[in-house]
């Protein structure tokens, strides 16, 4: 297990339904990443900050490479 200065915030290549930015934020977290996408689909269904805030992550995000996945 990684040190979690080594950890990185990136866009996950294999827990991903659409851009991977639940995937990924659930591989940073150590969580199951179906935890992260229901947080996110409420987040949705309450004031619609979800949507908006998902499309900026998959914008700012980086994707992470073959060599970041640890998870």
């Amino acid at each position: 297990m990684s040190d979690w200065k080594d950890k990185k915030l990136r866009r996950s290549s294999r827990n991903n339904k659409i851009a991977g930015v639940c995937g990924g934020i659930a591989e940073y977290l150590g969580i199951d990443p179906t935890v992260i996408r229901v947080l996110f689909a409420v987040s949705v269904l309450f004031g619609g900050a979800g949507i908006w805030i998902y499309i900026i992550l998959a914008i700012v995000m980086p994707k992470a490479g073959p060599d970041d996945e640890d998870f």
